[in-house]
């Protein structure tokens, strides 16, 4: 299998090509074979984040994200060392539809999975994936600007507290809110 099978755009860039060799190799050499085979990505996006490191967003489709939610630990930790200055991350490609306004003749009601909200809400789950969201909090400042904290399950702390800056870096990147990553401690 060639690397460009496992890529679902048409004119694949040379980072693509260069994680679905890596997928091919690590189909090849671990007991992730059956796993890895059907797995496919759409796009990559490499986001520069701060302290000289970069992330690479790989784009899913939808359909599949369950399937790599099996293997993504393991995936990430393997493709982390194969591209030790980056971070990496799965996220689905999600559509968001346009709010209906008064002369459009839609068919259909839009789903309340393709709202700006809703699609906002899931980015913010799959880039955060191992971890669960405990509780989020809006912080609105003096002049009109909203700050979104986020609070992550302590249990795994040591599997995503390296990357809460990437995390920040990706999520203000794709969506355009700023959003606080913290981890609180259960001393009480």
């Amino acid at each position: 299998m060639s690397a460009a099978n496992k890529i679902l755009s048409e004119k694949p860039t040379e980072l693509e090509l260069q994680v679905a060799q890596a997928f091919i190799d690590l189909e090849a050499q671990t007991d992730l074979k059956a796993e890895l085979r059907p797995l496919q990505f759409k796009s990559i996006r490499e986001v520069d984040v701060n302290g000289g490191k970069k992330a690479l967003a790989i784009f899913v489709p939808c359909p599949t994200l369950p399937a790599y939610r099996k293997v993504q630990t393991r995936l990430t930790r393997e493709l982390e060392k194969k591209f030790p200055d980056r971070h990496v991350v799965f996220l689905a490609e999600r559509r968001i539809l346009p709010k209906p306004h008064r002369g459009s003749k839609q068919k259909q009601k839009r789903p309340r999975s393709r709202t700006l909200t809703a699609v906002h809400d899931k980015i913010l789950e799959d880039l955060v994936f191992p971890t669960e969201i405990t509780g989020k909090r809006v912080r609105y400042l003096v002049g009109g600007n909203k700050i979104q904290k986020v609070l992550l399950d302590s249990k795994d702390s040591t599997a995503v507290d390296y990357k809460l800056d990437s995390f920040q870096q990706l999520y203000q990147r794709l969506t355009g809110k700023q959003v606080v990553f913290e981890i609180p401690s259960d001393t009480y």
